[in-house]
């Protein structure tokens, strides 16, 4: 795993932390990503809210470039933006497609859809029906994405994207787990004739060479998510070295962490967007934490930063246990950027 980036300024005192710290539990809609309840530390920074939210199965190495990322966006100035509203997409969890028309209501006048696929315990026939629902209900002019996670080998990816294609798809969003496999599916489709571009997320977020996908021609375009590669500045200069179109994602983010990836996705060059980023799943949480949610509006949302609810803070306060446990995460993660400095 590549080690986190570190922020340019200093580090800001643990201490200083400590007192910024607001932990928070927010139960999602839908069961996501295996969780039905989304936690995250909220900094209240002195440049606005920033978010430390790594998943907690994540180890501390890898913890630790999102902590790097907490403290650029919340202690240092962002990249300037090149553009003030940013193309989301809606995103549909794992669900049975006769839920798809209400998660799709979610998300109002986005004309992108990415679609979880590859769910553990479903069945390829659990896809197809999904992604068809996302189809009928979006209409053939729709953008319609899936995303595997990972969750396929190349065969089974080349047997249902094989299988998919036909709905349309704009690309198949990590249909196997490593680049090897990905470069080998890409082969394999283009030889076949089936039309379906491969993104790749995982294998530039959690990959220890993240531009290896570029190098090996394993993928058309890469996701790119600012919390993981270590915050902003670190995510402008991977996608300058892969020359690769980007689209720029969330990991289930409070609106903080959202405000994060818009400012990301306003910094890119232009030409660079590869079309509506994934970054309208405040939509998937039963609550947020900020005055005004990033929710789109006509399927766009605006760049900027968001205004903390105290009230919510409050409504949302993880347990002390909890608090105690995230409050200790960071100071692990402090300490392996501190070591790095």
């Amino acid at each position: 795993m590549a080690t986190a980036q570190l922020p340019e300024s200093p580090l800001p005192p643990l201490a200083e932390l400590h007192d910024a710290a607001r932990v928070v539990s927010i139960p999602t809609r839908t069961r996501f990503r295996g969780i039905s309840t989304r936690e995250a530390v909220i900094f209240v920074g002195p440049l606005g809210a920033a978010e430390f939210s790594p998943f907690v199965e994540y180890a501390d190495d890898e913890s630790s470039r999102w902590l790097a990322a907490a403290l650029e966006y919340g202690w240092a100035e962002p990249a300037p933006p090149l553009r003030s509203a940013i193309d989301v997409n809606a995103t549909v969890p794992a669900v049975p497609a006769k839920q798809v028309p209400a998660v799709l209501a979610r998300f109002p006048g986005c004309r992108t859809a990415k679609v979880k696929v590859a769910e553990r315990g479903q069945e390829l026939a659990d896809d197809i029906a999904r992604v068809r629902a996302v189809r009928e209900a979006m209409g053939a002019d729709a953008f319609v994405r899936v995303d595997a996670n990972g969750g396929w080998s190349v065969d089974a990816a080349a047997e249902a994207l094989t299988t998919l294609a036909p709905f349309g798809l704009d690309y198949a969003e990590q249909p196997c787990a490593t680049v090897a496999e990905l470069a080998e599916l890409r082969s394999r489709l283009t030889r076949a004739g089936v039309p379906v571009r491969i993104a790749a997320d995982e294998s530039v977020r959690k990959a220890e060479d993240p531009l290896a996908v570029a190098r090996s021609g394993a993928a058309d375009l890469i996701v790119v998510k600012a919390q993981p590669l270590g915050g902003i500045a670190p995510a402008l200069a991977i996608i300058e070295e892969a020359q690769l179109p980007v689209i720029v994602s969330s990991a289930l983010d409070t609106s903080v962490g959202i405000s994060m990836g818009l400012h990301l996705a306003a910094a890119l060059p232009a030409g660079m967007l590869a079309g509506a980023c994934g970054l309208g799943t405040v939509a998937l949480l039963a609550g947020d934490v900020a005055q005004d949610p990033m929710i789109p509006v006509k399927g766009v949302l605006s760049v900027r930063r968001p205004t903390l609810d105290e009230g919510a803070l409050e409504r949302f306060r993880a347990t002390p246990d909890r608090e105690r446990w995230w409050l200790e995460r960071i100071e692990r993660c402090y300490a392996a950027l501190a070591a790095r400095a």
